[in-house]
């Protein structure tokens, strides 16, 4: 049931919490009404709600990198038997266990780094992995983690997308001598932020759209939708290239 805090209460609870990066309305109080992005991320969600099913009764969800748990509470007011939001920051769990008590939506959040799934020792139906691969020092890593661990059927991806919108077919293998290539703008490209983008230091990769698209398959998925300019829905589609993640799986005990 939803919480019985009065507004007020509700109110100064998000200040003691904040500074939210989710703007989510809790009973009327919104925790980021000032927002320099608008009303985020419902503004985005709106772009591509329409493309995930809407009816999720019965399924599991895992929502990596949760932050304040808008996607995860989205997921279970579409019926979903089991949501899971993980994030490694403390304070954006409050925020996400705060949002679900005044809800009243039967979300379970925990602490844990994209590097541990192994440790979940569970396959989800349906995973997010949005706005987390730019804050990454291993994007690939991740990837192939993800992929190898926790996707079950769905994984819809998102990443802050910086360059060319161009795809050039790059062909299976070049020359070591073939160089004319690397400066065209469809190239997959990773650009890398040695101090900080946007005030962020945890901003440490941001790839071009060839470049999202390349490691995603690389990584052993295959894009099923592109519904929103940095969003996809992928199905997992077989073994990575080479040989996947080098990161050992860390199980339960460890």
């Amino acid at each position: 049931m939803p919480t019985t805090l009065s507004r007020a209460e509700i109110r100064d609870k998000v200040a003691a919490l904040g500074p939210w990066f989710h703007n989510l309305d809790l009973a009327g109080v919104p925790t980021a009404p000032e927002h320099f992005l608008g009303d985020y991320p419902r503004v985005k969600w709106r772009r591509f709600a329409d493309a995930l099913p809407a009816d999720l009764t019965g399924r599991s969800v895992l929502d990596i990198g949760c932050n304040a748990g808008f996607h995860s509470l989205e997921m279970k007011r579409r019926g979903a038997a089991r949501v899971l939001g993980v994030d490694f920051d403390d304070a954006y769990l409050a925020q996400a266990r705060f949002a679900a008590e005044v809800t009243g939506l039967d979300v379970a959040f925990e602490r844990l780094s994209v590097y541990d799934v192994a440790s979940l020792g569970e396959r989800f139906d349906l995973v997010l992995f949005m706005g987390v691969f730019y804050h990454l020092r291993h994007p690939l890593l991740a990837l192939d983690l993800v992929r190898e661990h926790v996707v079950g059927e769905l994984m819809v991806f998102q990443s802050m997308q910086r360059g060319s919108t161009e795809i050039e077919d790059v062909g299976e293998d070049r020359s070591f001598w073939s160089t004319d290539g690397f400066d065209r703008p469809g190239w997959p490209k990773l650009h890398f932020v040695e101090h900080r983008y946007a005030g962020d230091p945890t901003n440490w990769w941001i790839p071009n759209r060839a470049c999202v698209e390349a490691m995603l398959r690389s990584s052993g998925f295959e894009i099923t939708a592109h519904p929103e300019a940095e969003v996809y829905l992928c199905r997992p589609a077989g073994p990575p290239a080479g040989e996947g993640a080098v990161h050992p799986a860390r199980g339960a005990g460890a």
